[in-house]
């Protein structure tokens, strides 16, 4: 500690001058930690969201993607539903290059008396399912039984508590992985279970009857995965065609669309931190050279003391590393605080898929940040504490006199 007794002497002699230079280096810290984090949690939502689509297609009616979009449903938890003649599931497992298909009927909760919280519910077939299981699979190691319920990880309720949909009182079974996308804040429950919801909905006046039939004849989205060796540009054409009133969506297109929003998001994070750093590191040259002739005097009396050149140079590169490091971890600790309480709200501002690395890999985001802040600093300082290392301690001391 004796070592560094001078360092922060000097450092609590000069305040303002020290916090000019601890702001600077948090302002550098914060723009590279926080655009870290929030790039690598677009990216990996990015990559939650390719894993739990699981199709290679999915059909909707005709209606769904013009007014609700299907990438909306997805991303944002969009609360809303659509129907079609359940017809549509033949059609599809009938066509040329379908491997497996697989039926979702979607109903939307009220927030009022009738409901615990207002939620897309999901109903999925567990005979034929191949998108949402192997996801509940990982909460849940059995069967889902009738009235009981799957949670996305951001709907406020608790496993092994009533839910209530449309005065039905469901039971939480499971609460699902974090994703980063709308599949977060959603329900899911088998066929039954979402008949009998239907049925509900239908006592509290929200209909979903179609022209065709009743609940038991419809659903809302056909999830299709091709055989091995077709083409899913060609399938796709092929549903368009052979399924009446529906509209065949490719996921890989919906990905590419956030794949596309993603890299403009990243460019410009990328594109600011440039323009921080820039104007940081430019500023933090002026403040330094403002040093040369500051501390003139200051280090000539210290040469006439008995310090060497070499000392004199560590001496003020001590002070910058403290300095550096101290703004550093302000500048961590800032951008952990604006980003982490926020996802959600970033998330919906961004309207792309957002899941936050795990904590072993956001430490390492900060040590990385911590780093290349402290070694900015000791640049930008290198050339003053060379020129103020080779001051003559007569002359300088003699020009003051």
């Amino acid at each position: 500690m004796k070592r560094f007794s001078p360092v922060i002497r000097n450092l609590t002699r000069k305040p303002g001058r020290t916090a000019a230079l601890v702001l600077l280096t948090a302002f550098l810290a914060l723009s590279v930690f926080a655009g870290s984090v929030v790039v690598s949690s677009l990216r990996q939502g990015l990559g939650s969201m390719e894993n739990r689509l699981g199709a290679d297609i999915i059909v909707v009616p005709a209606e769904a993607e013009s007014r609700f979009g299907l990438k909306n449903l997805l991303l944002q938890g969009t609360v809303g539903a659509f129907y079609m003649d359940a017809s549509a599931l033949e059609r599809v497992r009938e066509t040329e290059g379908v491997g497996k298909a697989s039926a979702q009927v979607f109903l939307s909760s009220m927030k009022a008396d009738c409901c615990s919280v207002k939620v897309q519910i999901i109903g999925f077939d567990p005979d034929t399912d191949f998108v949402v299981q192997p996801w509940i699979a990982e909460s849940l190691n059995r069967p889902l039984e009738d009235l009981e319920v799957v949670i996305g990880c951001r709907v406020a309720a608790e496993v092994g508590e009533d839910f209530r949909i449309y005065d039905r009182k469901c039971r939480v079974a499971a609460r699902l992985a974090q994703t980063g996308t709308g599949l977060d804040t959603a329900v899911y429950c088998n066929l039954n279970t979402i008949h009998t919801l239907l049925r509900a909905a239908e006592e509290k006046g929200i209909s979903h009857k179609i022209d065709s039939g009743n609940d038991a004849d419809v659903v809302s989205a056909v999830y299709v995965r091709v055989a091995p060796g077709a083409d899913v540009g060609q399938v796709n054409n092929l549903l368009n065609g052979h399924v009446r009133k529906a509209t065949a969506v490719r996921t890989a297109g919906m990905i590419s669309e956030v794949s596309d929003s993603l890299a403009g998001v990243s460019n410009t994070i990328a594109v600011l931190i440039g323009t921080v750093w820039g104007l940081a590191l430019l500023i933090l040259l002026i403040v330094f050279a403002m040093m040369v002739n500051e501390r003139r005097r200051e280090l000539a009396v210290y040469r006439l003391l008995g310090m060497s050149r070499r000392m004199l140079s560590g001496l003020i590169l001590k002070e910058t590393v403290l300095c550096s490091l101290a703004g550093a971890l302000c500048g961590i600790a800032l951008g952990a605080v604006l980003i982490f309480p926020f996802t959600t709200l970033i998330e919906t501002s961004l309207k792309l898929p957002y899941l936050t690395p795990a904590p072993g890999t956001v430490l390492l985001y900060a040590a990385a940040a911590a780093a290349v802040t402290v070694a900015a600093a000791c640049i930008a300082g290198f050339r003053t504490a060379l020129r103020l290392s080779r001051v003559d301690p007569g002359s300088t001391l003699r020009e003051g006199a």
